[in-house]
């Protein structure tokens, strides 16, 4: 994501709950002068009232007293190294993915119902056309009519290539089709949408290893990304989602959806220190335009109120 003023400025407005909650929460720590052990415990509570989690929030605060333990401070030091903290443990890989590693590069789009998967997946459409890039779209949500609309009309929308059936077809066999058409037309990107799937309802889920089973028939590679869509506003409650779907799926990246609306947005914190995976893209609105490539410095800025 770019570091031009507009686009942080939007993911400033996108993180405003956010960022009062994270500033609000550690509010008498700013008021503090010294940074002493005493501080510092207030400060790890804070964070974790900031739903960053325990473990993040001990990792960003070791290391605030390894840098500055019982020296003077001021509210904008504490920002400042918080900000270099967070940005550290939410730094990852492969952000953008390397879509020209494979041709056509295949994105597969998981999650629980209501997060936002087939929305996300027609702004990323959108964001790959303005780039340059041929793409198809495989409905691979046939549970929902609605879903396989939705990404019809994304699909006229961006100019993509849109796979579809039937309600209730079989998604391994779409899959398959999808991958098969992608390679015929010479698309860049292949974007599967899925059907969402809470974690404990085992069918579903071996749903899912079956349209992995079956897309590696085409190219053993395949999918190059496992993409777990999460809502921002379930806060730590993500974690257990993407425990899950990581040991079935194989989930190699995140997206988070919703941060506009939730005060919660440390939770991405707590879920890059916890998983290990890098977050792809956020959604900070409704619009075209407000799902951004992730980048850990803003975010990390954004989230505690300082500028770029």
């Amino acid at each position: 994501m770019s570091e031009k003023p507009g686009l942080f400025a939007r993911l400033r407005a996108g993180l405003k709950k956010s960022s009062d909650a994270v500033t609000g929460s550690i509010a008498n720590v700013f008021t503090k002068k010294r940074l002493d052990a005493e501080t510092l415990d207030e400060l790890e509570d804070a964070l974790i009232g900031a739903d960053m989690g325990p473990a993040a929030a001990a990792k960003i605060t070791k290391a605030l007293r390894a840098q500055r333990h019982d020296r003077d401070v001021t509210g904008d030091d504490i920002r400042k190294m918080l900000a270099d903290e967070i940005e550290r443990i939410l730094a990852g890989p492969d952000v953008p993915p390397p879509y020209d590693a494979h041709k056509p590069y295949v994105s597969l789009v998981i999650g629980v119902n209501g997060v936002g998967k087939t929305t996300t997946i027609g702004k990323i459409a959108r964001a790959m056309a303005a780039q340059g890039y041929k793409t198809t779209l495989a409905a691979g949500d046939t549970f929902r009519a609605a879903a396989i609309e939705q990404l019809k009309i994304w699909g006229e929308r961006t100019g993509a290539t849109v796979v579809a059936r039937d309600q209730g077809a079989d998604a391994a066999g779409l899959a398959f089709d999808a991958l098969t058409e992608a390679k015929k037309n010479g698309s860049d990107v292949l974007l599967i949408d899925t059907a969402g799937r809470l974690q404990n309802k085992q069918g579903l889920m071996d749903e899912l290893a079956k349209v992995i089973r079956v897309l590696k028939k085409i190219d053993p590679t395949a999918p190059h990304e496992t993409m777990l869509i999460v809502d921002a506003t379930t806060g730590q409650n993500a974690l257990a989602q993407i425990d899950t779907f990581k040991q079935v799926a194989g989930v190699t990246s995140l997206t988070v959806t919703k941060l506009d609306g939730t005060a919660r947005g440390g939770a991405v914190v707590a879920a890059t220190e916890r998983s290990g995976l890098p977050v792809r893209y956020i959604g900070i609105g409704e619009g075209p335009d407000d799902l951004q490539y992730f980048d850990p410095r803003g975010f990390a800025r954004a989230l505690v109120g300082l500028d770029p």
